[in-house]
């Protein structure tokens, strides 16, 4: 089959999918999936992995079969297919009887282009007699690292896959996945039997995510901080058990966020019910362990929160790879602390097989040292991948990771993670480093034997352990001599040395540091060291780089209007336009159904089913609204949140007023006064809390109350109570006077 032409291609894509051009490597895998050719695609989540099999499919005569093993993301991708007006359809066990028949009839009946199955139905016989007679064009296989058992999500019915070449020897075949190591690479090829395949690996760089680590203090209070200052994004926040998502979610929702749970000890119904409910905007925050997010093809997650720390760096990058499919600058937030590394460890020795710890060990060690490092992030996740952050000459270089790229000097600023933005301070760790380093010296010498890094930490701040006693460690001559720092921090210490180069550290079960030439080579000179001050609370206000600035008043109606009419349609709001089409949109002001084309997304179905509608509204708001002008891309961040948290006795206050209870119901449970319950309803708006004065007041006695404020200022409620001729009581005052101070950011009166 000979490979289409670009100007054929393009035209196609603009049609169906509203792009004006093509992705990295997307065109290349495209023509050749064309031309007949087998081929290896490893593009990272938000990479357009989809596209190189959907295109073909419009180009292809008959049928092109794409194997996933995720339900949700099936209907997800034919929900947009169909939005889109290409004819497609998936079959599994979400179907119920009569549906799949109907599916199957429209199959016999050459009614679709692609078919989305599971790798179970596949292969059983009496289906592969029915793919045989459907003409199939093309055979791609997605989630492809699922057939190594090297891979980080193997699934023994791929296997069954292999199968394939002999069935159908005359068809292409299309291997996919987002992260593979060169092992897993070579186990796809080998166990799919693809001929002389064309491999692609792009660049795992996401330019448009920004991430940071946070030290892990109070993470409840820095997680609804962090996402009160992002009233309108939604995000995922992963947590390590089931028990951590279910309460982090529910805290979320009684302090007026809407969240839901996700993990596997949910029913089926549960699961789907929540993540339509996030994929449709009805909930903002997704609370989840690491069950959720493969195959979700929402595209405006604003962020991802990691609440506990990652098992190793690649679940870590492609849970952090949810965030911005859409192309917009997102986050990825990362809270850390020495605690969950001892929770991790102890997860590893319960472990049962040896050599799984040992591999796990030094997953977490190059966690560990992600979330500690000094320099570049960005660096640090690509030269996991083997690629090289601003290699020049190419996007994608590869490269033997870096052990100490944080110590790289001259590496290029990414200008999109913490560390290159606000870099951390550096001290002067001679001293520090010369007690370490002789600790772990002094500790072999005298054991013969070397120790892990908690036994060094023990010894330095002189602590009085079994092991201790028994090793006769407090007669050394570093026993004691750290007491000016405290034992994390320590600990903390002992971790730079070993990304410096300074001690290496064992992954076997009973980990111990050694000294290594450069470490006793520091010792014996005493060498200057310099150190890095772990990672602190940052401050609230973000800066976002690369987001289109548009018309945001204009960008939250055409929001609403999305909103309205995916529900119509019971589909994701993003089915109908992405965020990117609605901010072009709210920046352009398009008038007429050519500028309404140049918007990204708007193919030809889409043009005929909301073209009207869209150009509609936008002239609507410009009846009453102003043009504005954009000189630039820049954008401004939201006023951050007070950074104080509410009181215990506040907030359950709070959480009974927003179940619907009145002050006198909260005041007659808990045994307080009205007036106490007022007070803690004042000083939750005051902490930023969403209260509606609804409540609270008329429109009518807003207007006579704020009017009395106006007039007298907001240091006396008694003199604004006497204007009001007592018709508006202290109480109610209070909680007026608390949500103006929050809206101008008026420090609070008493």
């Amino acid at each position: 089959m000979k490979a289409e032409s670009p100007g054929t291609l393009l035209p196609l894509l603009k049609q169906y999918f509203g792009f004006a051009s093509f992705r990295p490597l997307q065109e290349e895998i495209i023509r050749d999936a064309l031309d007949g050719r087998d081929v290896f695609a490893l593009l990272p989540t938000g990479g357009g992995k989809s596209l190189c099999f959907q295109l073909p499919a419009l180009v292809n005569p008959g049928l092109t079969v794409v194997v996933s093993p995720l339900i949700a993301l099936m209907k997800d991708q034919v929900d947009a297919l169909q939005a889109a007006g290409v004819a497609a359809t998936f079959l599994n066990s979400s179907l119920a009887a009569e549906e799949s028949r109907k599916r199957l009839r429209g199959l016999h009946n050459g009614q679709y282009r692609l078919l989305y199955a599971a790798p179970e139905r596949l292969m059983l016989s009496g289906f592969l007699s029915d793919l045989q007679r459907w003409n199939v064009g093309l055979l791609a296989i997605d989630e492809a690292h699922c057939i190594s058992e090297w891979g980080h999500d193997f699934r023994p019915e791929y296997r069954q896959l292999a199968d394939l070449r002999g069935l159908f020897p005359k068809v292409p075949m299309m291997a996919l996945t987002a992260t593979a190591t060169g092992r897993v690479r070579g186990d796809i090829v080998k166990l799919l039997k693809l001929r002389e395949p064309r491999c692609y690996v792009a660049s795992f760089n996401r330019p448009n995510l920004t991430y940071r680590v946070v030290a892990k203090n109070k993470p409840y209070d820095l997680t609804l901080q962090f996402i009160r200052v992002r009233p309108e994004d939604s995000g995922i926040v992963y947590c390590q058990s089931r028990k951590s998502a279910e309460s982090v979610a529910a805290r979320l929702n009684e302090d007026g966020v809407k969240a839901r749970p996700y993990h596997a000890g949910l029913t089926p119904k549960q699961r789907s019910e929540h993540q339509e409910l996030f994929l449709r905007d009805d909930v903002r925050v997704i609370c989840a362990t690491i069950a959720f997010g493969m195959g979700i093809n929402k595209p405006n997650v604003r962020f991802v929160l990691h609440y506990d720390l990652p098992k190793n760096i690649e679940g870590y990058y492609q849970e952090t790879g949810r965030a911005g499919r859409d192309g917009l600058p997102s986050e990825c937030i990362l809270l850390f602390g020495a605690g969950d590394v001892v929770k991790q460890t102890q997860f590893i020795d319960e472990k049962p097989d040896l050599k799984e710890q040992q591999i796990a060990r030094e997953q977490l060690q190059q966690m560990v040292h992600y979330a500690e490092c000094a320099g570049c992030r960005r660096r640090e996740l690509l030269a996991y991948f083997g690629e090289t952050f601003g290699a020049p000459g190419t996007a994608s270089a590869r490269t033997a990771p870096s052990k100490h790229a944080d110590s790289e000097i001259g590496a290029p600023n990414c200008g999109a993670c913490d560390n290159c933005l606000s870099p951390r301070e550096t001290f002067d760790g001679t001293i520090a480093a010369q007690k370490f380093l002789s600790c772990v010296y002094r500790i072999r010498e005298k054991t013969r034997f070397g120790v892990g890094l908690n036994h060094v930490v023990e010894v330095l701040t002189g602590a009085e352990t079994e092991k201790i006693r028994r090793w006769e460690h407090e007669q050394l001559s570093t026993y004691g001599i750290g007491k000016e720092h405290s034992r994390p921090q320590w600990a903390a210490i002992g971790r730079e040395l070993v990304r410096l180069g300074l001690l290496r550290q064992t992954a076997e079960k009973f980990s111990v540091l050694e000294l290594t030439a450069d470490g006793l080579a520091a010792l014996k000179h005493r060498k200057p060291v310099t150190l890095t001050k772990p990672v602190a609370i940052p401050e609230s206000k973000v800066q976002r780089i690369g987001e289109i600035a548009c018309d945001e008043i204009l960008f939250n109606r055409l929001r609403e209007l999305r909103k309205r009419l995916a529900d119509e349609r019971d589909v994701p709001a993003y089915i109908v336009f992405s965020d990117v089409a609605l901010r072009q949109m709210a920046r352009n002001y398009p008038a007429t159904e050519r500028e309404f084309t140049r918007i990204s997304g708007v193919g030809e179905k889409k043009l005929r089913e909301f073209g009207d509608i869209f150009l509609g509204e936008i002239a609507a708001y410009l009846q009453t609204n102003a043009r504005q002008i954009f000189a630039d891309d820049s954008f401004v961040a939201p006023v951050p949140a007070p950074r104080s948290s509410l009181g215990d006795s506040a907030r359950d206050t709070v959480r009974r007023f927003r179940a619907g209870q009145s002050v006198e119901q909260i005041a007659r449970e808990r045994g307080f006064t009205a007036s106490t319950i007022y007070g803690h309803l004042a000083e939750a708006v005051e902490h930023g809390e969403p209260i509606e004065l609804d409540r609270f007041f008329s429109a009518e006695e807003q207007q006579r109350v704020a009017g009395a404020f106006a007039k007298l200022g907001f240091g006396s409620l008694g003199s604004v109570f006497e204007s009001l001729d007592g018709g508006c009581d202290y109480g109610r005052l209070r909680i007026f006077r608390a949500a103006a101070n929050a809206k101008t950011g008026r420090a609070r009166v008493s």
